[in-house]
Order: C-alpha cells, then sequence, then structure tokens
C-alpha cells in the first residue's frame, strides 16, 4: 500500500517547506503540490494529477484537512471519490486515517454534518425567495420580453412565423414559443371557468 501526499498553499509568498516535512515524515513515497491556488477552486493541477496517480489501495495523505478543500461539502465529496476507487484518506493534524474504524467513524460524522450544512443553506435561500416575493420583488431571470413586447410578439404572430417574430424582437424561437403556449394555457383556463363542463 503506497503513501502519496498532497500539499497546498494558497499564495504565491507561502512557502511548502512545513507540509512537505510532516508528509515526508509520514513516509509518502510520491509528493504533489498546488502553489499559490485557492482551496476553494474546483481545477487544482497538482490535485488532478494526485488523483490520476492514485491506485487502488493507496492512501492519500494531506498535512491538514483544509489542505484538501475549504469546505465541508467539498472534502466529503472528494473523500468520497476517492472510496469509490477503493482509495484510503488520511488528514495528519487531525489524526483521520479511513483505514481505521475510528477514522471511517469521523468520515460519517463529517458527511452529516455536510449533509446538515446543505439543508441549512436550502432553507435560508427558501426563506430568502419568500420574504423577497412578500416584498414584490421578482425571483428568478428577468424575462426575455417586456410585457408589451410579450402582446405584440403574440400578435405578429397572427402573420409571421415564430422565427421570423424571434428575429425581430432578438430573442430565440423557444421563448416565443413559450410564450405561446403560456397565451393558449391561459385562454383554456379561462374558457373552463366561463364555459364549465356540466356535470351529469
Amino acid at each position: 500500500m503506497r503513501k502519496i501526499g498532497y500539499a497546498r498553499v494558497s499564495t504565491e509568498d507561502q512557502n511548502l517547506d512545513l507540509q512537505i516535512a510532516a508528509l515526508q515524515a509520514a513516509q509518502c513515497e510520491v509528493l504533489f503540490q498546488d502553489h499559490g491556488v485557492s482551496g476553494a477552486s474546483m481545477t487544482r493541477p497538482g490535485l488532478d494529477q494526485a488523483f490520476g496517480y492514485l491506485e487502488d489501495g493507496d492512501t492519500l495523505v494531506v498535512w491538514r484537512l483544509d489542505r484538501l478543500g475549504r469546505s465541508l461539502s467539498h472534502l466529503v465529496n472528494l473523500i468520497e471519490e476517492l472510496k469509490r476507487r477503493t482509495i484510503h484518506f488520511q488528514s495528519l493534524t487531525e489524526s483521520i486515517d479511513t483505514t481505521t474504524s475510528g477514522g471511517m467513524l469521523v468520515f460519517h460524522m463529517m458527511a452529516a454534518l455536510a449533509q446538515f450544512e446543505r439543508s441549512l443553506i436550502g432553507e435560508r435561500t427558501k426563506a430568502g425567495m419568500q420574504v423577497a416575493r412578500l416584498k414584490g420583488k421578482r425571483i428568478g431571470r428577468r424575462p426575455a420580453l417586456a410585457p408589451e413586447q410579450r402582446e405584440e410578439a403574440l400578435r405578429l404572430l397572427n402573420d409571421y412565423s415564430i422565427e421570423e417574430v424571434a428575429a425581430r424582437f432578438g430573442v430565440s424561437h423557444r421563448t416565443i414559443r413559450r410564450a405561446r403556449k403560456e397565451r393558449d394555457a391561459l385562454y383554456d383556463t379561462l374558457d373552463t371557468v366561463v364555459h364549465p363542463i356540466p356535470v351529469i
């Protein structure tokens, strides 16, 4: 079983000496590193190389958890990817080692906390959207057509094709089709209300 080390610093003026010394002391055979790369970055050349080099049964070793990822959910996703590939993980500072039952327990606790974090973010997002709606603010993307443009576009469909109308307003043909579909659905609803189906 090989130990593969990974070290990272966020800025160019920081150095990797402390991390490299710790990883060498942990008997890592090969070291990969990212210098001046943020932990929040989704593309890290050194980490990508490490993941490409790792094989079944290897252990990825970092000096500290935040060297691998900045958020709990990001960390859990990376460790779960290693787990799917039957690769172990070790963090020296936090004494996390997924080759042990205690290390796996800590990882499962991290996963539970990451799920809790995602749930809280979702709840806060929904609450913020609800408050915005109550204040009369529009949620989502701005419509491609203003209300008066929409009405004019629908009128023009009587004489022109969808593609011609879309080109005239500088929008996609899907926008015009969607507007027509929503209008037709509204007319169907109104027709049902005005002329209800008799109950026999």
